[in-house]
């Protein structure tokens, strides 16, 4: 009986080592199934980056930071306009936006001009200027979060912090796109890609937020705490090239030239916005406009679609109406400003413009939600355009020593001209057709101020700018 159960001894190890193993693989192909999506989704993400050259040249890795800069900065305006906006009534909303404005939007106008030429100085430190930017809205989340739960009044100066290291990011990442520039690749179609990146990151974002505010007010901020922490280790990871300021110069405008005289001016001139050929001055001109709509419409249409609702719709889901239309519009703006890089930027402009002007004008004259949610759109899609067009001429006429700080430049003026359409939207009365009339006419004076000098440059063209030794 021994030798019999020692026979079978190791028959029954055998079982019992194929039932383990069994196990394990039936373990691992459950971690396989589940790891899969995760994996999978990873590297679509990183293949769709990363192609055409742009993961060779470093472009990828810039897009995926814009990316998480799109998804954090959306997780903190989910929680500021359900504190700011939602949680109280309209009247004492609009006091509660009107001190927003006053306290973060006013003194960011003044500090807005001096981002550009402070980082203008710090050439060899863009990596350590995005991270740090991503680093303090981390921090500033958390200051925001704890605000939100006792109800400080750090709120405001904390918010204004988000603003400025939001500025101080988008301006780097104008100057370091340059830099990325895959082989055969235009920098509009750069920019189209950064941009509709930083898009997608938004819609998919937006409702996690959502989601984490319904947990508790402060949980969409510690969602952005975590998003711009990642941020910050991942502006590490663009090339060291980014940090090369070889060749560059400062865009000094107009004013700044002032004080020189005689031989020391014309020894020491430098171009700026105004001495590089009239269409960037007159598409910077068109796309202050549109972004002065883009405010208006943002601040405006909050207030009248929460006191007078979208029919048969509450408050929330009109505004949200509404928003996906204008994310909706700047997608497909960006896609195709992208397709029509290569043809005239200024027609492209001229028509944008023209085209958002007439659906504003018959917005206003038959007012009504679904013509507030074209306009929206068609606001979206123009102003994605139009922003495209203007980085093709400034790569056109700019001389290349002074194109990232053109681009900086060019970035504060219309954050500028976004503030003030945005102050204006907060005191207008919740009147829709009169609070159209007032965006066609915005649109209108844009438009019309850079019509003749567009479409002079598309039909004579603009001489190239000597190059700068």
């Amino acid at each position: 009986m021994k030798h019999v159960a020692t026979a079978r001894s190791p028959q029954r190890a055998v079982g019992v080592g194929s039932g383990a193993g069994r196990m394990r693989g039936a373990v691992r192909s459950v971690g396989r199934a589940l790891h899969l999506p995760v994996t999978g989704t990873a590297r679509g993400i990183r293949k769709a980056t990363h192609a055409h050259g742009a993961g060779e040249s470093g472009l990828g890795k810039l897009i995926e930071l814009h990316a998480v800069n799109g998804a954090g900065d959306v997780m903190i305006t989910v929680a500021l306009a359900s504190t700011v906006f939602f949680s109280v009534p309209t009247d004492e909303a609009r006091g509660r936006v009107a001190l927003y404005l006053a306290i973060t939007m006013a003194p960011f106008t003044v500090l807005a001009p001096v981002i550009g030429p402070l980082l203008d100085r710090l050439p060899h430190g863009r990596r350590a200027a995005m991270a740090g930017a991503m680093l303090a809205r981390a921090l500033l989340a958390l200051i925001i979060a704890g605000a939100v739960a006792g109800g400080g009044l750090e709120l405001y100066p904390a918010a204004l912090g988000v603003l400025v290291a939001s500025k101080a990011y988008g301006v780097v990442r104008s100057a370091v796109v340059p830099r990325l520039l895959p082989p055969r690749f235009s920098l509009v179609k750069a920019n189209s890609r950064v941009t509709l990146a930083g898009l997608l990151a938004t819609g998919v974002a937006a409702p996690i937020g959502a989601g984490l505010h319904a947990i508790g007010d402060p949980w969409p901020l510690y969602g952005a705490f975590v998003i711009f922490l990642a941020g910050t280790f991942l502006s590490f990871s663009l090339p060291p090239k980014v940090d090369s300021a070889k060749g560059e110069d400062v865009a000094l405008l107009a004013a700044d030239e002032d004080h020189l005289h005689g031989p020391l001016r014309k020894e020491t001139k430098r171009p700026g916005l105004r001495t590089v050929g009239p269409a960037v001055t007159h598409a910077l001109g068109a796309n202050a406009a549109l972004r002065c709509l883009s405010g208006f419409l943002i601040f405006f249409l909050a207030f009248l679609l929460r006191e007078h609702p979208l029919t048969g719709e509450s408050a929330a889901v009109s505004l949200g109406i509404v928003g996906v239309a204008a994310g909706a519009g700047n997608a497909l703006g960006t896609a195709v400003g992208s397709w029509l890089r290569s043809r005239a930027p200024e027609i492209i402009i001229v028509a944008a413009v023209a085209l958002v002007l007439g659906t504003a004008v018959v917005a206003a004259l038959f007012f009504g939600a679904f013509l507030v949610a074209v306009l929206t759109a068609m606001a979206g899609f123009g102003q994605a355009l139009a922003k495209l067009s203007l980085d093709a001429l400034i790569q056109r006429d700019v001389p290349e020593l002074v194109r990232t700080s053109a681009f900086a430049r060019s970035e504060t003026l219309l954050q500028v001209a976004w503030v003030f359409g945005g102050a204006v939207g907060i005191v207008m009365p919740l009147n829709g057709t009169l609070g159209l009339v007032v965006a066609a006419a915005i649109v209108a004076a844009g438009w019309l101020a850079t019509l003749r000098g567009l479409l002079s440059s598309a039909r004579h063209g603009t001489r190239p700018h000597p190059r700068v030794a």
